[in-house]
């Protein structure tokens, strides 16, 4: 027979058996729950982790195929060319102006100009002529001009002097007018034909202009002169007198003078920008048309400011205007005055 303290005790023993068996399947129930979460969501994220690595895969691939345009890299190094171009334009533009006055040795020419002199020519004369003027080209070619490539070499061989005539082109380029001279041309070898010219009365200022730029970018000589095709010259008493001024670097060489500025538009010199000339009317000193001559560095100056460069109605004032402001040497030259023909003269008029 049990006593009711050793029932008791056997009671207790068992609850308390049972409680801790039911925690520790509990337990073991929450670790395999934790560990089966774990598993799958670390196989969801390596999942997800593929499907991100095959999808940013099938992008570069189709991107790779299909580019666009231009890219982003394309538009910089684009940008990145065009400045190196304007900076190489810029240095171009540098060395031109560098050659043009003097700073760069080498001569590069035209292949259209064949006789080219190697050294230093005394004078370049161009002979401003026009269409239906042949009669005058003869005349000059009989007098004072020698006659044919060979004796136009001679001369510039012997003397260091260079003779053209200087023409443009007709307004309707190719015609009848344009094959005159270039067949007059094809006989004689003694032509500049200014292609970028057209020959006619008011342009004479910018034909003259054109002159000298083309002159001193393909001949290299002390002095340029500048003639009408109604002149006739003493090229030996120009070339004298010419030899006298070398050592003027800026000269600018003729028979001096003013004269009064036409505001009238039915006169013949009628200047159309009178009203800049004050109110006396009168033109500052320059070279009168028939001929003269400047140094090397003014040609070279015209050649490269020729885009700037104001033309007025006549090519002498015109020429005159370009040096005011400058430190040139205006030379008063009696000899260059052509409305008489004296002893020692360069120059007389018909």
């Amino acid at each position: 027979m049990r006593s009711r303290g050793s029932g008791n005790r056997l009671s207790a023993a068992t609850g308390g058996g049972g409680s801790a068996f039911g925690s520790r399947v509990s337990a073991l129930l929450l670790a395999m729950f934790a560990t089966m979460a774990t598993i799958y969501v670390a196989g969801r994220l390596w999942q997800d982790a593929d499907n991100r690595l095959h999808l940013v895969e099938e992008i570069e691939r189709r991107t790779g195929q299909v580019k666009s345009a231009v890219s982003v890299d394309d538009t910089l190094k684009i940008i990145g060319c065009r400045e190196q171009q304007k900076k190489l334009a810029a240095v171009e533009m540098d060395l031109a102006a560098a050659r043009q006055a003097g700073f760069v040795s080498k001569h590069i020419a035209k292949k259209d100009d064949i006789n080219h002199s190697k050294k230093k020519l005394l004078a370049f004369i161009g002979i401003i002529t026009t269409f239906g003027r042949k009669r005058n080209r003869d005349a000059i070619r009989k007098a004072w001009m020698p006659k044919g490539a060979a004796a136009l070499k001679n001369l510039e061989d012997e003397k260091g002097i260079v003779l053209r005539f200087v023409i443009g082109r007709s307004a309707n380029r190719g015609d009848s007018l344009d094959r005159e001279i270039d067949n007059e041309n094809g006989q004689s070898n003694d032509f500049i034909v200014l292609d970028g010219q057209v020959e006619a009365i008011e342009e004479n200022s910018k034909k003259t202009k054109l002159f000298f730029v083309h002159a001193v970018e393909n001949w290299n000589a002390e002095f340029y002169v500048k003639v009408n095709d109604d002149v006739f010259v003493n090229i030996d008493a120009l070339g004298a007198t010419l030899s006298t001024h070398l050592n003027k670097p800026r000269a600018y060489i003729g028979c001096m003078k003013s004269g009064e500025v036409f505001s009238e538009p039915n006169h013949k010199w009628y200047e159309p920008d009178w009203w800049k000339f004050g109110d006396g009317k009168s033109y500052f000193r320059h070279a009168s048309g028939e001929i003269y001559a400047i140094s090397q560095s003014l040609a070279q100056f015209i050649s490269i400011n020729r885009h700037i460069l104001r033309t007025y109605a006549h090519d002498d004032v015109s020429t005159g205007s370009w040096f005011i402001g400058l430190d040139v040497e205006h030379i008063d030259e009696g000899k260059f005055c052509c409305s008489s023909w004296s002893r020692g003269a360069i120059c007389a008029a018909v």
